[in-house]
């Protein structure tokens, strides 16, 4: 043990000596080292980016770094000028976001963000201000400048988007956010990779980065080409009693990904008369920090130490080697502080450099279709409600409400809206919608999807019918409908929501009895200001159905003492109120049987009309209700009614639609489908076998697949997705595309289908597939080839995304809804989804960049081994093209058809080889 004391002793000697000779070299080994770095640095500044906030011209500063002024990045704040002279950017409005676009390359998996915010009294009140920051979706931290003037600020961020925001967020009687610079650096590639765990969804705040040893300022570009500041380690001499220690000599960092400068490694804290080096660094906040400690074997023996955080051994019996370099990764979770110790084993405890960060968490994006869909309502309002980078996070945009990355209130009362468009239907996380006095008319539409609503405020609108949407919204507790034009009666189907317990109908113009499904304890419904509402056929007895007719008003009159006078006024009365009443139903009488004989002599004429066409059967009434035995199966329900099965006197079994009072068409619109229809004749195609036109109903008869949906199939109930093979899924296809190639060219007027989903793809019992519910959709006439329509008939999910710019439906919107259609083939999911990320909620864009790079690992799992490459490809590329959001860059169908055949061909060789193999 004493030998290797006294080996100890005199190894410490030499060491010394040593050092004396080297350090009076070290000046001018340093000063060329620092020269070859600056020429390196100064030819290598790609990526770069320097941004002088409030600055108005481009400079270069002493180290050879480019600056830019701010304008090109920020669209809001005012410039101004510190006391010092330094420019600066001011946001004196406290409402909204004040943010930066930084261009980043995404290249570079990791960037450095510097800010530097100063205030020096540039408005001479003497106020400093305090406020937060945020990157992407999180708050990194509080600039408080009443402490620190300037204050620096320094993130290590992943890029995952070619653009970054970053942000000023006012706090209250914090005053007005500044900045004055703000650069971005990229890092090596795999750099701090340990320190962020390999999460997408963390971050690192800088701390301290030393430079150990070295007490002669700071260093940065070029001597580090990533422009790290190294701050000097003199602050923390008082801890220490022993100087800097350097000595050059030849080192390999090829070893550590975060390559920091040689010129830094050159140098280290070592305590050659004690056993014990240690650093106590004050921490910002509790939190989870990473930690990085540098070693480099500058000195001519190998020390061996531990290591320790807080008092705890990380690190045992760690040697530092000579000319080596090496790194320790530590992670220490809700510290507040840290005390860094080595303790000597052999020779004495040495560190070069160290870097501290504290771990950011970044909250998730919001779903990429949210964001769009309420990007598109913001262009639809035409006002810039400042709707930019993510709805939730950092903070949630004016008008929104969030819970956690969810979008799930809106709120967008007072603002003309018109109407509620179809981009509503894919806000599916939304449990408060609030449209009050938005200037609504027409029926309400387009919110069947949003099966989480719970609150749904559409007051104070002209709104006049209930629509279809309502029923499935299963979910909802309040829905206000007060102070709106709806007429006609209650829909029974309001009494399936459950959940409802508040309905409010006032001020509107409806009447008649109200659903005894409302009737119940747990549901407030509020009715004044209607014609008649009641739960009572009695009380709203008397009450025409004729709107255009009044209910009386009864004025209830204080009682007074009665006279003799008062008996004849009474007798009078009863008279007069006599006549009036029997004049009145007179009057009624005389207009229903007015109004029943024209009808009936107009829907005479239509039917001798249509029986002329030859085509399809004309039904009665009583022929429908016998067929589908008094309408007692349903066999579907829509937007239009409901679906029953039939069966006609020659055994044939049929599909009986019936549209709902308030779907059904006008006369001549009615008249107009059916000769349409009638005249369709195609084997993909859903054939109309008859109609019915009479006792104000409006029924079609189709001929009955049993093979049922297409979206039955694939997620129904009892799924049938493991027998669909590759080859049929493609045959079904095919049939679809060759009944839409019909609409779309075969026939005269040409047909916009304008709702092609998987639900409106229907199979026999052999899978061959059929188009149906085209029966209002769109022609097109040569005469009038460009025109389009305005009115919207599709479904959330498939619906073409330009249809939200140009609000018009063409064949390409056909085209884009089939694309969809085979991604749902292709995939095995629907259109829009809660499963999985944010970001996979839509299918399109969630599939879309797999199938373009040829990844087929998204493909429906029952598939899997039993295609094609080439046939998939081939489906993948067509699919992917048809729901491009430019429609000018869609394939007609007749395109798609013809990819999908060679798809289709391709397979049966693929399984005939297989076959034959076998």
């Amino acid at each position: 043990m004493a030998s290797v004391v006294l080996r100890d002793k005199k190894s410490t000697r030499n060491l010394w000596r040593e050092s004396e000779f080297m350090n009076m070299r070290c000046f001018w080994v340093s000063f060329f080292l620092f020269c070859g770095l600056w020429v390196i640095g100064f030819c290598d500044q790609d990526g770069f980016l320097s941004i002088s906030c409030g600055g108005t011209t481009t400079y270069t500063d002493s180290s050879n770094i480019s600056w830019v002024p701010d304008g090109e990045y920020v669209s809001t704040g005012n410039i101004s000028t510190s006391s010092s002279g330094d420019p600066i950017r001011v946001f004196p409005d406290i409402e909204g976001r004040k943010c930066y676009r930084i261009p980043v390359n995404n290249a570079s998996s990791l960037i450095l963000v510097r800010a530097q915010f100063l205030y020096k009294n540039y408005d001479g009140s003497g106020k400093p201000p305090a406020f937060s920051v945020s990157l992407g979706t999180a708050i990194t931290s509080t600039i408080n400048l009443t402490t620190n003037d300037p204050w620096t600020e320094e993130f290590l961020w992943p890029v995952n988007k070619d653009t970054l925001s970053f942000c000023l967020h006012a706090i209250p009687e914090g005053g007005s956010p500044v900045i004055s610079s703000l650069e971005v650096r990229p890092l090596p590639q795999g750099a701090y990779a340990i320190g962020i765990g390999d999460f997408p969804n963390k971050s690192l705040r800088k701390s301290y980065r030393i430079n150990c040893g070295f007490a002669n300022g700071s260093l940065r570009y070029p001597v580090d080409p990533y422009d790290r500041i190294w701050d000097n380690d003199q602050n923390f001499m008082p801890l220490h009693l022993s100087t800097g220690f350097t000595i050059q000599r030849s080192l390999d960092l090829s070893s550590l990904r975060e390559a920091p400068p040689a010129a830094v490694l050159q140098s280290a804290r070592v305590l050659a008369r004690r056993n014990v080096l240690t650093y106590n660094l004050p921490l910002d906040t509790l939190g989870d920090y990473s930690i990085f400690l540098y070693f480099a074997g500058i000195l001519p023996v190998s020390p061996t130490f531990d290591v320790f955080i807080n008092g705890d051994v990380v690190k045992s019996n760690y040697t530092v080697k000579i000319s080596n370099v090496s790194a320790l990764y530590i992670t220490q979770k809700g510290i507040k502080s840290l005390n860094l110790t080595l303790k000597s084993i052999t020779y004495y405890p040495q560190i070069n450099a160290i870097e501290v960060y504290e771990i950011v968490d970044i909250p998730p994006e919001a779903s990429s279709t949210t964001v769009s869909a309420l990007q598109v309502i913001e262009q639809s309002t035409g006002l810039n409600l400042g709707w930019q980078d993510d709805p939730c996070s950092p903070s949630a945009w004016d008008h929104i409400g969030c819970e956690g990355s969810l979008v799930t209130s809106l709120d967008l009362s007072d603002i003309n809206l018109r109407s509620i468009s179809p981009t509503f239907g894919d806000l599916l996380d939304l449990k408060t919608l609030d449209l009050h006095n938005t200037s609504l008319t027409g029926e309400i539409q387009n919110l069947g999807s949003l099966q989480e609503l719970e609150k749904l405020n559409l007051s104070f609108n002209e709104l006049t019918s209930f629509g279809s949407d309502l029923d499935t919204l299963v979910g909802l507790r309040i829905l206000d409908l007060q102070n709106n034009s709806l007429q006609g009666i209650v829909p029974d189907s309001l009494g399936e929501l459950v959940d409802l317990h508040l309905l409010n109908l006032e001020n509107n113009k409806l009447q008649g009895t109200l659903p005894e499904s409302l009737n119940r304890e747990t549901l407030e419904i509020r009715t004044s200001g209607n014609l008649c509402l009641s739960f009572s056929t009695m009380t709203c007895s008397g009450v025409s159905s004729n709107p255009s007719i009044e209910t009386p008003q009864v004025t209830i009159l204080p009682q007074k003492k009665h006279t003799g006078h008062d008996h004849i006024a009474i007798i009078a009365g009863a008279t007069g109120g006599a006549i009036l009443a029997l004049l009145f139903f007179s009057i009624i009488l005389f207009i229903c049987i007015k109004k029943k004989r024209t009808e009936v002599t107009y829907t005479s004429r239509s039917t001798t009309e249509m029986r002329n066409w030859n085509a399809a059967k004309v039904f009665s009434y009583k022929e429908i209700k016998a067929a589908t035995n008094k309408f007692k199966e349903v066999i579907g329900r829509g937007s239009f009614g409901s679906v029953y099965l039939g069966k006609l006197p020659d055994g044939k079994l049929v599909a009986v639609k019936v549209r709902f009072d308030k779907s059904q068409l006008g006369a001549d619109s009615f008249i107009n489908e059916v000769y349409i229809l009638s005249q369709i004749r195609h084997q993909n195609l859903v054939c109309l076998e008859g109609f019915c036109h009479e006792s104000q109903k409006q029924i079609l008869v189709y001929e009955y697949l049993p093979g049922g949906l297409l979206a039955d199939c694939l997620y129904g109930p009892i799924s049938k997705k493991a027998s669909l093979s590759w080859v049929r899924r493609l045959k079904i296809v095919i049939d679809a595309a060759t009944g839409l190639d019909y609409l779309h060219n075969a026939n005269e007027p040409r047909i916009i289908h304008r709702d092609v989903k998987c639900s409106n793809i229907l199979l026999d019992e052999e899978m061959n597939a059929k188009v149906c519910d085209f029966g209002l959709s769109k022609q097109i006439t040569q005469a009038d080839a460009t025109h389009v329509t305005t009115v919207v008939k599709g479904t959330a999910g498939y619906l073409d995304p330009e249809y939200y710019s140009t609000q018009q439906l063409t064949e390409k919107s056909d085209v884009y809804s089939f694309g969809v259609v085979l991604l749902e083939i292709m995939c095995g999911r629907e259109p829009l989804s809660h499963s999985g990320t944010p970001d996979s909620f839509n299918l399109v864009l969630w599939a879309k960049p797999y199938l373009q790079a040829g990844a087929f690992e998204i493909v429906d799992e029952s598939l899997m081994g039993t295609f094609d490459v080439e046939s998939m490809r081939k489906a993948a590329l067509i699919a992917v093209r048809s729901v491009e959001r430019d429609a000018s860059q869609r394939p007609t169908i007749a395109e798609v058809l013809a990819e999908l055949k060679e798809a289709y061909s391709i397979q049966l060789s693929y399984l005939a080889s297989h076959e034959h193999a076998n």
